[in-house]
């Protein structure tokens, strides 16, 4: 899914959304502008910087399989919902990858664009997640990390950060593979992170001392239901609305696990920090 837009956008950046419902190929032709193909639920959300009438037209006649839905001109700031300042999380900061590095001593230690994948460090739940992993890599040896769900890889780099050797980072989505993907790049930790596109419920029995996932309740659910999870040593289990959260440790009190943690994480979500008592 090739992209001729510029490599980093700026809050003031407008943006032109089309949705449409059904799935595209990933072998389609573009305008100039287009910044990528958002999926979810059955939608694709095309992302342009500047309108594209015309093309959307012919690509429904094209494929009689797909339906126009709505479109939405916004800024790239209203579509990212946060500021694009420099971010505190844990004892590392997270700077965007268009501001300039500052000329202090407080480098940034994470370089991210987001792009138009939502992980840009600052929703609540990413902030919960890095503190959270950060104790935990202080507490205990971790060598290795599953992220599932990694977004725009934010929680797998800081993981990096804190001493992790080795962390896979798992996404269903196409875009937000591949937006990790240029993060990794971006920070130069091609060696220690790698990204696989792939379902996260499904990749969940691959070997790491650390299972974190910041995704949403339907996926958490199948997750800790799998053999895999009981195979990790500590978890941390983010994206979960209070009630979501209380089912989900309702599950968790059939299996032999302990909760060690239960962390607000804002107004709305919960994060879970828990240990495999033993092992498989």
């Amino acid at each position: 899914m090739p992209s001729n837009s510029p490599s980093h956008l700026l809050p003031d950046t407008m943006l032109h959304v089309y949705q449409i419902q059904g799935k595209l190929s990933l072998h389609q032709d573009y305008p100039a502008g287009f910044l990528g193909n958002w999926e979810e639920d059955g939608f694709s959300f095309l992302f342009f910087l500047g309108p594209v009438d015309s093309f959307i037209e012919e690509l429904l006649e094209r494929d009689g399989g797909l339906a126009f839905v709505d479109q939405y001109a916004m800024t790239y700031g209203q579509w990212q919902g946060g500021s694009q300042a420099p971010v505190k999380a844990g004892s590392i900061t997270l700077l965007p990858a268009w501001v300039k590095e500052p000329d202090s001593a407080d480098k940034a230690d994470i370089r991210l664009d987001a792009g138009i994948v939502f992980g840009d460090g600052l929703h609540p739940t990413s902030l919960t997640c890095i503190e959270a992993i950060e104790r935990t890599c202080a507490q205990t040896p971790v060598s290795s990390m599953l992220d599932l769900g990694t977004g725009s890889g934010v929680l797998a780099l800081a993981a990096v950060k804190f001493g992790c050797k080795r962390v896979v980072a798992i996404d269903n989505n196409y875009l937000a593979a591949r937006t990790a993907r240029q993060n990794v790049v971006l920070n130069g930790f091609e060696n220690q992170v790698l990204v696989v596109t792939g379902l996260a419920e499904e990749c969940a029995s691959l070997p790491a001392d650390l299972l974190v996932a910041n995704i949403h309740h339907g996926i958490m659910s199948k997750i800790v239901r799998t053999e895999g999870f009981l195979q990790k040593k500590r978890f941390i289990l983010s994206g979960l609305q209070y009630r979501e959260a209380d089912e989900i440790i309702s599950l968790l009190s059939e299996k032999p696990v302990v909760i060690l943690e239960r962390i607000n994480a804002g107004a709305l979500w919960q994060t879970i920090i828990g240990a495999v008592a033993s092992p498989r």
